[in-house]
Order: C-alpha cells, then structure tokens, then sequence
C-alpha cells in the first residue's frame, strides 16, 4: 500500500480557507452587473422598435421582457452575494489556497515556488470603494483575488512576495 497521499484526499483533510474578501466587493460588483444590464436591455429594446417597421410577432416581446427582469434580478442581485459568500483565500508558508465559484466550487492551490510575481489593481470602480484586486501570477496562468481593501491588498501582495522568496531561496538550496 502506497504511502503517498492522492490530491483529493489532501484537499478533503485540509480546512476550507477562511479569509473572505471586502463587503464592499457586493456593492462593486452590483454596479458593474448593473451597467452590463443596461447593454442587455438593448435586445428587448431592439426588439420592441423592429416591431414598429416590421411585421414580427408580439409574442417574442412578451418572453423577452420577463427573461430580461430575471436576468437582472439575477445577475444584480443573487449572483453577487453567493460570489461573495464563497470566495475565500488562506495564505500559508508554502502556498496560497483560494475556493471560489458558484455553482461549482474550486479550491486552487497555488505554490508559492511558482509565484513569479504579485499585482494589486485598481479600476475606477474599486478605487472609488478603497478596494484593490491581487493578481498571482505563475508561468502557467494567473489567479485574482478580487476585491480587498487596500491596506489588505498591499500587505497581501507583500506576503506573498516574502514568502515566494523564500521559497525559492529554498529551491536553489
């Protein structure tokens, strides 16, 4: 019997990370759903004018306007608060675990060995809430942390650059 331990037994004994991201980020991302919302709202829109120039069925107007309506309850008001309420992140000496997602729910370990380098960013959106995004950047891909306050968001990006440090430090040894 193989005394190594598979991926998924791993994750089922580590705790879910703990740290959540800033409140502020429901009211940040109501705003921007509800700007998208202003671009999906053209369709109905579109579709009400093309029935005063040409002869398409009513009807469709009729299915598109409640499509529209809980597209906006939805996407403005549902969708931001379980983002929220499942986007955790720990960072530990040797990686950073983030769980996010809605209907599936993804833990991604990041090493810190692989942590080539760290952002914080700032939208006019989030700069107005004092918030600020972390980017982990590896070779392979990038990870976000989305929405935290500033001051948390610098010291953050700080961290894990220590730490990554190190641990590449540790690597060449």
């Amino acid at each position: 019997m193989s005394q190594t331990m598979s991926n998924q037994e791993f994750m089922s004994k580590r705790p879910a990370p703990s740290r959540a991201i800033a409140r502020k980020a429901l009211t940040v991302w109501r705003i921007r759903a509800s700007i998208e919302s202003l671009f999906v709202a053209l369709v109905p829109i579109g579709y009400g004018i093309l029935m005063l120039y040409f002869p398409i069925p009513v009807w469709m107007l009729y299915i598109l306007i409640p499509a529209f309506v809980i597209f906006v309850i939805v996407n403005v008001i549902v969708a931001p608060y379980f983002r929220w309420k499942r986007f955790k992140y720990e960072v530990y000496d040797e990686e950073v675990e983030l769980q996010y997602g809605v209907i599936i729910v993804r833990r991604t370990l990041i090493p810190m060995i692989r942590v080539q380098h760290v952002d914080t960013e700032q939208g006019p959106l989030l700069r107005k809430f004092d918030l600020a995004a972390v980017t982990i950047s590896t070779a392979a891909t990038t990870h976000r942390i989305p929405a935290l306050t500033t001051s948390i968001a610098d010291e953050l990006r700080n961290q894990i650059v220590k730490l990554a440090a190190v641990a590449d430090d540790d690597a060449d040894e």
